[in-house]
């Protein structure tokens, strides 16, 4: 892979926080002393958050964080997004949830909050660290009466990606625009053209298989012509909009574009790594890192770009990472879980090498973190693109559901407005 200088400090960051795994970390996050605090024993559960599912990562910050606070021992518990929900299902099901989960506000205040298994963080928003959080992180963090489910870390923006290489050889690089990293809807639409005619019979799949990897089909769909996935205010599902139809009607077409019921996000990634596709969907900056961990010797260039828009107004899908408490219904458990996040997100150092492990960006402003990094600045650039975060929507997890059961019915060769029109009345049913 052509670009693997570029990965070197990226990868070093992600492997090997050991090396500075935290002498003098986390003073001053606690109003009182290690001797004070009483022993818990803890556990936190993680989706794979960049280098937050791998263990030798995670172990570096725990060893730090228990130099500082001895009495209180956290273990580890990696989940997968093939999976995960269905464990926190299981173990809600059986009284086996853990303390502390790191996941985003889509599940920790939408699902699990709305649900009351959450403990409100309410007063971790009154720590001075709070006050710098982005006001649209923020937002995102808390439901309709103000409770907040998430202390987040970490945010980056989805984007896509395509085979440089390919792009060149077919003739399609001149419909992009590589200092911003952009493209038009017909710059779009001329590139498949020209990969398709080149040979490339494959050019990219709307994956649909199961809800992995949605963020990228919902960023196509909803930028291709300036639609809409929800209202503003995240009360209702807007997503069977003349603009989305119209969008679904041009993918449908399109030779070189497949709609796959076979595959998720991560087997669209595969397929694009090994050089089936020409380009993939469902993209973010760890994605690469993981590439080059993977197959360092990829023999083409990824770039990674901007969904195509109508109108240049790029709206690109959000992350949002943090951290939530599961309520045991034991205070001094909570508020060691707690402690633990004070330290890993609080304003001393320790909160920048938490945010470098998850290979993405800081929630505050945080100068110089990635000064070093070239691939950290390269994708950078997708952070101004960054659209409304709506994955905090009544009825989230069946619209999630309901969004690929439509992508597939689509497929099958039926009629785009039908198909949206029931996700929209199926999605809506659900929020209210």
């Amino acid at each position: 892979m052509r670009r693997i200088a570029a990965l070197s400090v990226c990868l070093a960051l992600v492997l090997g926080l050991a090396a500075c795994g935290g002498a003098g970390a986390g003073q001053g996050a606690l109003e009182e002393s290690p001797e004070q605090e009483r022993e818990a024993e803890l556990t936190l559960w993680t989706y794979p958050i960049g280098g937050w599912g791998n263990s030798g990562t995670v172990s570096s910050l725990l060893t730090a964080f228990h130099r500082e606070h001895p009495n209180i021992q956290v273990s580890v518990k990696a989940l997968t997004y093939e999976d995960g929900d269905a464990v926190i299902e299981e173990a809600a099901g059986n009284g086996g949830l853990p303390d502390l989960v790191l996941e985003g506000p889509e599940r920790l205040v939408a699902n699990w909050g709305a649900r009351g298994m959450m403990v409100p963080l309410n007063d971790l928003w009154e720590d001075a660290s709070a006050d710098a959080v982005y006001d649209s992180v923020r937002e995102a963090c808390h439901d309709s009466a103000g409770n907040y489910y998430v202390y987040p870390l970490c945010m980056t923006t989805h984007c896509m990606a395509v085979n440089r290489d390919l792009f060149e050889a077919a003739g399609a690089w001149r419909y992009i625009d590589e200092q911003t990293h952009t493209w038009s809807t017909d710059d779009f639409i001329a590139a498949v053209k020209a990969l398709y005619d080149y040979g490339v019979k494959d050019v990219a799949a709307v994956y649909c298989g199961g809800q992995g990897g949605d963020q990228g089909t919902r960023a196509l769909v909803n930028n291709l012509y300036s639609g809409t996935f929800t209202d503003p205010e995240h009360t209702r599902y807007t997503a069977d909009s003349p603009e989305n139809v119209k969008a679904l009607e041009l993918l449908a077409g399109m030779d070189g574009i497949r709609f796959d019921p076979d595959i998720v996000g991560t087997e669209e990634i595969e397929q694009f790594c090994q050089g089936k596709l020409a380009m993939a969907f469902c993209w973010n900056v760890f994605m690469e890192v993981r590439q080059a961990v993977n197959d360092p010797d990829m023999d083409f260039d990824i770039f990674p770009m901007a969904f195509p828009t109508d109108d240049g107004d790029v709206n690109l899908q959000g992350g949002i990472w943090g951290f939530g408490v599961f309520d045991s219904g034991d205070p001094a458990r909570t508020e060691a879980a707690k402690t633990f996040i004070r330290y890993m997100t609080g304003e001393d150092g320790q909160y920048a090498r938490a945010v470098q492990a998850s290979t993405y960006w800081p929630v505050r402003d945080l100068p110089g973190i990635y000064d070093n990094d070239q691939l950290m600045i390269e994708y950078g650039v997708f952070q101004q693109y960054l659209g409304d975060y709506y994955q905090v929507t009544p009825g989230w997890a069946e619209a999630r559901t309901a969004w690929w059961n439509m992508l597939q019915r689509v497929g099958r060769g039926q009629d785009p407005a039908r198909a949206l029109k029931e996700f929209a009345d199926e999605a809506n049913a659900a929020g209210k």
